[in-house]
């Protein structure tokens, strides 16, 4: 089987969905399909002996379409796949018109859309010009089978992968066929896991951490971008610091410098350690700073803590990569829950929940499970029994083989 798979972000770019796109590309090659990545001109790009990389794009613009045709036409696939979010694409919508022109140019190949989240092609933040030139397109390819904002990826796709049962509604509000062409497989995780440690050597790298024996250790990890509740943690460990609680906080990853640079919010990793000092809670928190996605950098700090906090502002989902690395760990994890929240997750089971942007509330949970081992281990078993369900790239893999070969 060849297959081309499409994605704007790719390593050593800093965005959520790029580690994700290399591993599934470096797990497909391992299984031996032959794999074709069409990616941007990232400086350092990274590589795999399991995947042959095309970093070609700049812009994702019109003008370079004909580079992704040429490649599609010379590599000939039998499947492309399609990583998708408008804002890795700058919102340009070049890329949702694809599905509709190789279908037309290359009608065997299948087209799967992986969609990172139903985030479309927002066209306020573009020029006149890009509008036009994508309704002259659009008329072409017969505009009934366009959705203003996805293009034709609703329409055209063969299957659509959705990493949250959440994002199946999203989608059918645009496109109500779309419904029907969906499958989960949440994504698992993406750096590798380093192994458990002994006690001492655990407590060895507590020390260099200037953690004590005493203290209580919560991380969070994931990128750095807002709506990830990071601004709750701060104000909870204030509140748990005032409470005079020997507890330490591991901020674990750099920066998501993909949505930042969209928001114009660059200086979001300063903006907290700003609040960290403002609260008084500076000298209770370790930044990691970035841990590239090919190093257990991440993983290791994981093994210090004795639980971990994800107070997600939209609440947890299977979607969230966070969860499913710190999960893998066998964390106690404390997080947030709204609608949108799967039945996979049970509160007191595999996980505790918390409403989001509660610091008094999370505050509260963490500050229970310091003098609470015996639910800190239920929670790890639940953790565990929940990776192996839902964040396994065996299953990962089985189900993206078969919706590659088109099987139900």
């Amino acid at each position: 089987m060849r297959v081309l798979v499409i994605s704007a972000t790719f390593p050593p770019m800093r965005s959520g969905g790029g580690p994700f796109a290399f591993r599934l590309c470096e797990k497909l090659g391992e299984h031996g399909v032959d794999v074709h990545v069409l990616t941007s001109q990232i400086p350092n790009v990274d590589r795999s002996p399991s995947f042959q990389l095309s970093p070609l794009m700049r812009k994702w613009s019109w003008r370079e379409l004909p580079r992704l045709l040429r490649l599609a036409r010379q590599f000939r696939p039998d499947v492309v796949d399609l990583h998708f979010a408008g804002s890795i694409y700058h919102d340009q919508p070049m890329i949702t018109l694809v599905p509709a022109i190789l279908r037309r140019m290359q009608p065997q190949a299948r087209f799967v859309t992986h969609i990172e989240y139903p985030e479309p092609v927002h066209f306020a933040r573009l020029g006149r010009t890009t509008r036009v030139i994508r309704k002259v397109v659009a008329l072409w390819l017969g505009a009934q089978k366009v959705e203003y904002q996805y293009g034709s990826i609703l329409h055209e796709s063969d299957r659509i992968v959705v990493l949250s049962q959440d994002h199946v509604g999203m989608l059918a509000k645009r496109v109500e066929s779309a419904a029907g062409k969906c499958v989960l497989i949440p994504p698992p995780p993406t750096i590798p896991i380093s192994a458990e440690m002994d006690e001492g050597t655990r407590q060895r790298e507590r020390e260099q951490l200037q953690i004590t024996r005493q203290d209580f250790v919560v991380a969070y990890y994931g990128l750095l971008y807002p709506g990830k509740g990071l601004e709750v943690l701060l104000e909870a460990l204030h509140r748990l610091v005032q409470r005079d609680r020997p507890v330490r906080l591991l901020m674990i990853g750099g920066e998501n410098e993909v949505f930042l640079q969209t928001w114009n919010r660059q200086g979001y990793g300063e903006e907290l350690k700003e609040l960290a000092r403002r609260l008084g809670v500076e000298g209770r928190v370790f930044w990691s700073g970035d841990c590239p996605f090919d190093s257990d950098r991440g993983s290791r700090y994981l093994r210090l803590a004795d639980a971990c906090a994800l107070p997600f502002e939209k609440g947890v989902q299977l979607h969230n990569s966070s969860f499913s690395v710190a999960a893998s760990h066998g964390l106690a994890i404390v997080t947030t829950k709204s609608t949108a929240t799967e039945s996979a997750f049970v509160d007191g089971s595999n996980v505790l929940m918390v409403r989001p942007k509660d610091p008094g509330a999370l505050a509260d949970r963490l500050d229970s499970l310091m003098d609470s081992p015996d639910v800190r281990r239920r929670l790890q078993e639940g953790a565990l029994q929940l990776t192996r369900e839902w964040f396994s790239w065996d299953k990962a893999l089985e189900q993206t083989m078969k919706v590659f070969s088109g099987e139900r």
